[in-house]
């Protein structure tokens, strides 16, 4: 049977004619396709010319021609249709070991082939793999006939196949449980990091945090989700590099260089990653290094060269008080907290920091007004729905470190845009 008319339904229930599904089944914006062609051969160039920091504008132009021509009922079924199969598949595959066998393989390998060798269906894997397949995360090579690519082989790395089990213990039911936490709530934003999504979509009382901690049925899920992190962090575009943000004009040519003077305190800084990173790369910094966390976080410290080692809750006074450090430094900190919390926290430090001298380093996201990177927007929603917490925009970033008497002096774009360096000082000496 076919359909000649459908309709659109509004809030006001009054339906409106879509005749012979014309914009579900045309082009989305073809007016656009010769402008995007010209854009990509020129950033193309560029960057076969050596412009690596070209790569993302071939990417954007690249998904955006597939918007222009894709049809508007083709997108639809990707998002809830094929986006969620190919999900399972990849877990399923994660599960049987089949990236690390098809990586390990000299050649092509059959689906019976593979069934063989994993204990399972032929036929029910044949047609998990054709998915993959058609979704690119595989290539086909023959009927039923299958090679690695650079996306499975990346699969086949640990820190890379722990995402899907961690998605489903600790990510994927809270997003599911967004819409119906939402609608419960009047479509207000989550504060409460144990009455929000997370809590709902796992039926839990802990917080998201304790909840990795205590998952009852993935007693790896803490160290599963310390490794997703690291590779969401892989290849990020480093500060201390010192072209992206001016570390010694900054920071160390005005830095004390008494022997009891801090150059900087890394506030919640896990293991030190970030301090032994930037002893590695500024070995002659004046000042100590401070590494300040939880005493259940420090006590498994290693011990850490020309690093103090500090157990310290970052709700509380803040012990290097004045005369302060040249810097205090948070790294993915405050993203974790709703604006409550982070004044909180600011306020610790505010009350340490010396005037006209100390300076608080934010590593963290800031989302532009216009043309946010999808990783930070997908990254807002993820702490919207777990730990009713948010990423900021330039202006929310402002409004709360004003609020504890701090100014942004400025903000470094780090890379790809998803992450930045927000530098402020307090209001009264900025």
């Amino acid at each position: 049977m076919t359909i000649l008319h459908e309709t659109i339904i509004t809030k006001t229930d009054a339906p409106r004619p879509l005749a012979d599904n014309v914009l579900a089944t045309s082009p989305s914006a073809p007016q656009d396709l010769p402008c995007l062609l010209e854009e990509l051969q020129v950033a193309g160039a560029s960057f076969l010319r050596g412009d690596t920091d070209e790569r993302l504008q071939v990417v954007h132009l690249a998904q955006s021609i597939v918007h222009a021509m894709r049809t508007p009922r083709e997108t639809v079924l990707q998002y809830s249709f094929a986006q969620f199969a190919v999900f399972s598949a990849i877990e399923i595959c994660i599960d049987l070991g089949i990236f690390s066998i098809l990586t390990g393989s000299n050649g092509p390998k059959t689906a019976q082939e593979l069934a063989e060798e994993t204990g399972t269906d032929a036929s029910m894997l044949a047609r998990i793999l054709k998915h993959l397949a058609a979704m690119m995360v595989i290539v086909e090579t023959g009927p039923d006939e299958y090679k690695s690519n650079s996306i499975s082989q990346t699969l086949a790395v640990r820190r890379y196949s722990d995402m899907w089990p961690c998605a489903v213990d600790c990510i994927r039911g809270a997003a599911q449980a967004l819409p119906t936490w939402l609608k419960q709530n009047a479509y207000q934003s989550p504060t409460n990091g144990i009455d929000c999504p997370f809590t709902t979509g796992y039926n839990t009382k802990l917080a998201f945090y304790e909840w990795l901690h205590a998952n009852p049925h993935n007693p790896s899920l803490a160290s599963q989700f310390a490794g997703v992190m690291s590779a969401y962090r892989q290849n990020s575009k480093s500060w201390m590099d010192g072209d992206s943000y001016p570390l010694h004009d900054r920071l160390i040519c005005e830095a004390r260089t008494g022997k009891d003077d801090v150059f900087l305190v890394d506030v919640g800084g896990s293991v030190g990653h970030d301090l032994l990173e930037l002893r590695r790369k500024w070995p002659s910094l004046p000042g100590k290094l401070i590494l300040q966390d939880l005493p259940a976080v420090v006590e498994n410290v290693g011990i850490l060269e020309d690093i103090q080692v500090m157990a310290y809750d970052f709700f509380t006074t803040q012990p290097r008080r004045r005369p302060g450090a040249r810097v205090y430094y948070l790294h993915s900190i405050l993203h974790n907290w709703n604006d409550e919390k982070c004044r909180q926290i600011l306020a610790q430090l505010a009350a340490a920091m010396a005037p006209s001298y100390s300076v608080l380093l934010i590593h963290d996201n800031v989302i532009p007004d216009m043309g946010a990177h999808w990783e930070a927007t997908a990254m807002d929603i993820m702490m919207m729905v777990n730990v009713a917490a948010k990423e900021r925009t330039r202006d929310q970033w402002s409004a709360l470190l004003e609020s504890e008497g701090l100014t942004v002096g400025g903000i470094w774009t780090l890379g790809t845009g998803v992450e930045s360096l927000v530098e402020c000082r307090l209001s009264h000496s900025a």
